[in-house]
């Protein structure tokens, strides 16, 4: 079972490869699928699962080993004066008590399934990271777009400042109000731009396997699901928090049930075969050794006991936390979504406005601080409502995500939840 998880992972994508569908505002799915892959969050919990099912296999095996036993002794008969040679051989093991070896097995499986649970949470979150570096990337980006094209506009009007004031038609502090802007802005993009450059390296970082396109690519929102029953049921069912709370919950009831088990302890059995007085006499023997339980056995039990109830709080706690977060992320979609149509508006608006404004000034009808004054308050709309929109499709994102509507990335835990009811005794 070493390569479970990755078989587990491969086997939907390979199966269902015409269902693939990749998002033009996202990296290609399979793209997405090997940079996960390879994360070393990911590689650490993979070889989580490799522990697991190694510490499956030694308690399937048990803690009891033969042990062989050779003694060889020199015997002196005084009254007769004569020495003798003695040996002994003998071997000895210890036998787990009929109903141990079943909670072994069932608490191994819990084991593989508790680190499956982790496996699919750090593809999880990765996934998560993954998603959150990529926008922080287009938000940053973007960011940098916004005030090049603002600097576009104020060059430009810079240089029509500067024209109007050489035929006389405006006040030489005009220009030096638009040249004084223009620098502004430009030091506004030199700063987005290297924020976009830090955002681009630490994604690179992250993932290199996937490359950055040249340029931001397409992505116009789309209404998030409404808040439902549905949705909020799919976001804490397919929540791997939630699952691994659950797994280990029943897994510590499977060792307190082995733990309690343990206060009968296991008899030791053995077979002896003894050579004394030089062969004169042959011995034959069973040995059978039981350990007399103590008063530890029965306090190491009741520590598991009460470990129970902690994992069930915990899982209740989880649980909570969990619904909580579910109904904070459709929220959060949907009043991101709403937030983008408005300030869409805004930016329209204030656009238009600053556009009427300049032609007015360009025609001698208005005044520059005026205008000045709307080309920032455009400017500002218009980097607010492009902000927004990665916002709003990030969001969305998100909840499709949680949900594994999104990337196919973790689909085994079905089948270890299945596996793990059946190992439950």
């Amino acid at each position: 079972m070493k390569y479970a998880c990755a078989v587990l992972f491969f086997l939907p994508l390979l199966g269902h490869a015409a269902d693939v569908v990749d998002f033009a505002d996202l990296p290609p799915t399979a793209a997405v699928a090997q940079a996960t892959t390879q994360h070393p969050m990911v590689k650490a919990a993979e070889a989580g699962v490799s522990v697991a099912e190694a510490s499956k296999d030694a308690l399937v095996a048990g803690s009891h080993e033969f042990i062989l036993r050779m003694e060889g002794q020199r015997r002196r008969d005084v009254p007769t004066d004569v020495n003798y040679n003695e040996q002994l051989l003998g071997i000895e093991r210890g036998i787990r008590l009929p109903g141990k070896s079943v909670t072994d097995a069932a608490l191994g499986q819990a084991g593989i399934n508790q680190a499956e649970y982790a496996f699919g949470d750090a593809r999880h979150e990765t996934s998560r990271l993954l998603l959150k570096s990529w926008f922080t990337w287009q938000r940053e980006r973007a960011t940098a777009q916004a005030w090049q094209a603002q600097a576009d506009i104020l060059r430009r009007q810079h240089e029509v400042a500067k024209k109007r004031v050489t035929l006389g038609d405006a006040a030489r502090i005009e220009a030096l109000q638009a040249e004084a802007q223009l620098t502004q802005v430009e030091a506004q993009q030199a700063q987005a731009e290297s924020m976009a450059r830090l955002a681009a390296n630490e994604f690179t970082q992250q993932f290199p396997s996937i490359s950055l396109p040249a340029a931001l690519p397409p992505g116009k929102p789309q209404p998030p699901p409404a808040m439902s029953g549905a949705w909020l049921e799919k976001l804490r069912d397919h929540n791997h928090e939630l699952l691994t709370a659950v797994a280990a919950s029943r897994r510590q009831q499977l060792v307190a049930q082995r733990t309690d088990a343990e206060r009968l302890p296991d008899p030791t059995l053995g077979v002896r075969v003894s050579r004394e007085r030089d062969g004169q006499e042959r011995l034959f023997g069973l040995q059978l050794t039981i350990p007399l339980p103590g008063a530890g056995r029965a306090a190491s039990s009741r520590v598991e006991l009460a470990g129970v109830n902690v994992a069930a709080a915990h899982e209740a706690q989880v649980k909570t936390k969990v619904e909580t977060e579910a109904q904070r992320t459709l929220i959060e979609a949907q009043a991101a979504y709403a937030q983008w149509a408005r300030l869409v508006a805004v930016a329209a608006r204030m656009t238009e406005n600053a556009q009427l404004l300049d032609k007015a000034w360009r025609l001698g009808e208005g005044q520059f601080a005026d205008l000045q004054f709307a080309r920032r308050q455009a400017g500002e709309a218009q980097l607010a409502a492009v902000r927004a929109q990665l916002d709003a499709n990030e969001s969305r994102y998100k909840v499709l995500l949680d949900a594994h509507e999104l990337w196919a990335l973790d689909t085994h835990e079905d089948a270890a939840g299945s596996a793990q009811d059946s190992a439950l005794p």
